[in-house]
């Protein structure tokens, strides 16, 4: 309903919107983008996004040149159609899937055609895409980790689409705890359509799991009829320079999994270009086609193609790369493998032994990626968080907003991707003069606004 004010505007009652409008995951994309702003002299271990100083404008006037130098030379397009393939809108499943293709088989041994790609308006349209495909009636639910990336609940909160949480340990979730989350689920009368999951790195939590139990986890997918959706935006930045992890998806030997890619951490995030691999057959009156293609049809109705510049200039940044974007991201993985080091070392000076065990202090030490997650004595909530950044100057992600029907309220992450590596102690520093401060029961609550404060970056 609507109803006029005294100036005669029309005023909409947020109870007649759709209710994830009232749901406060959706506030928290917008929080982690706006969180330094709010607080410009802090020092913020909040966002998940990729270092400043690593992003140069310059290298997008050198990636358009050499995206339209590999056209003219490699594709044998005129100088007409370059023109249009940059400047009209373009088929809906993307201009760069051939060079994406190609960047997949050289960096995670991932062999699809291109067709099974479709280039989005980065990783979180994706989601939107595949979770509106797959689930076609009220009881479908989505199986995911607990605590879980807030792109997808959120996702799956618009498009009205349950999910049932997985608990996640110390190397991520448990292949047995999947299959006996798909059985709970059938049991209530549910069909669990799906697992999602980040095997490297997650967020917010940064666990990684093992080979074997990547293994494992594909098996019981087969016994369960499940489909597992892989988000690997964190790949590429292991700790060990030298060893890798095979994707789930480079496992994958019965099509099962269906790849969420992200040029955002390893290009850059101004660009918005993700990407599906979905190479599923879908059977139908009308014949076989592939997943993919029945995504580009729902991608037709939302965005209708992702922006053919930025695609050049991820396209052009392939092929200066040699379509190798482990090649495109060395000096962003070292930076990531340094500052996570930085912030580990930090941790155990102004929180050593045995002293923070006493105090009820302990945090996860992961193998690469952006995250760290802390256990605290107290409650790590939206305004122990407005005290932090008020008093002492420092951000910090909540987890409690992370986890699926509540938990987490004791734990924190920190981000080191965005910090400066001369802040870093500093940061901790002041983190653990709050942590000192709200371990006092003395503290007083402070009444300020709340802040949601999850996200991917």
């Amino acid at each position: 309903m609507t109803s006029p004010t005294p100036g005669g505007d029309t005023v909409l009652r947020i109870e007649d919107l759709h209710g994830s409008l009232r749901d406060p995951v959706l506030d928290a994309m917008n929080f982690l983008n706006e969180v330094v702003s709010r607080y410009p002299e802090a020092i913020s271990f909040a966002p998940g996004r990729p270092y400043d100083p690593l992003l140069d404008p310059a290298v997008i006037t050198d990636c358009l040149t050499a995206w339209t130098d590999h056209l003219r030379r490699d594709q044998g397009l005129s100088e007409p159609q370059i023109s249009t393939l940059l400047m009209q809108y373009g088929p809906t499943a993307g201009i760069i899937r051939e060079p994406i293709a190609r960047s997949l088989a050289e960096d995670e041994g991932i062999h699809v055609p291109a067709e099974a790609i479709v280039v989005t308006v980065g990783a979180q349209e994706g989601m939107l895409l595949v979770l509106r495909a797959l689930c076609a009636g009220p009881d479908d639910v989505l199986l995911a980790p607990s605590p879980c990336y807030v792109g997808i609940s959120g996702a799956a909160r618009l498009l009205d689409i349950p999910l049932f949480p997985v608990p996640e340990g110390e190397h991520g979730i448990d292949a047995a705890d999947v299959a006996d989350a798909a059985r709970r689920a059938r049991a209530q009368g549910l069909r669990p359509r799906a697992l999602y999951l980040v095997p490297d790195f997650a967020n917010p939590s940064g666990v990684c799991m093992t080979v074997p139990a990547r293994r494992e986890l594909l098996a019981a997918a087969g016994e369960e009829g499940l489909l597992i959706l892989e988000d690997n935006p964190y790949g590429m930045f292991r700790a060990d320079a030298e060893s890798t992890r095979p994707t789930l998806k480079a496992l994958d030997t019965d099509r099962r999994v269906i790849y969420l890619g992200s040029l955002a951490k390893t290009g850059f995030p101004g660009a918005r270009v993700g990407y599906v691999v979905a190479d599923q057959r879908v059977e139908g009156p009308g014949g076989s086609t592939l997943l993919a293609d029945q995504l580009a049809k729902v991608k037709s109705m939302t965005t209708v193609n992702t922006p053919a510049l930025s695609q050049a200039v991820i396209g052009g940044l392939l092929v200066r790369n040699g379509f190798r974007m482990r090649t495109a991201s060395l000096a962003a993985a070292a930076f990531y493998r340094e500052n996570i080091a930085r912030l580990l070392d930090a941790l155990d000076r102004h929180f050593p032994e045995p002293e923070r065990t006493a105090r009820g202090i302990d945090w996860n030490r992961p193998e690469g990626g952006f995250f760290v997650v802390l256990s605290v004595p107290f409650d790590a909530d939206e305004r122990a968080l407005e005290r932090s950044a008020g008093r002492h100057q420092v951000l910090w992600t909540p987890m409690s907003p992370f986890y699926i029907g509540g938990g987490g309220v004791r734990r924190l992450r920190l981000s080191c991707s965005a910090v400066p590596p001369e802040l870093v102690d500093e940061g901790v520093r002041r983190f653990a003069e709050f942590v000192a401060e709200a371990e006092s029961p003395a503290v007083p609550h402070s009444m300020a606004t709340s802040i949601s404060a999850v996200g991917r970056g």
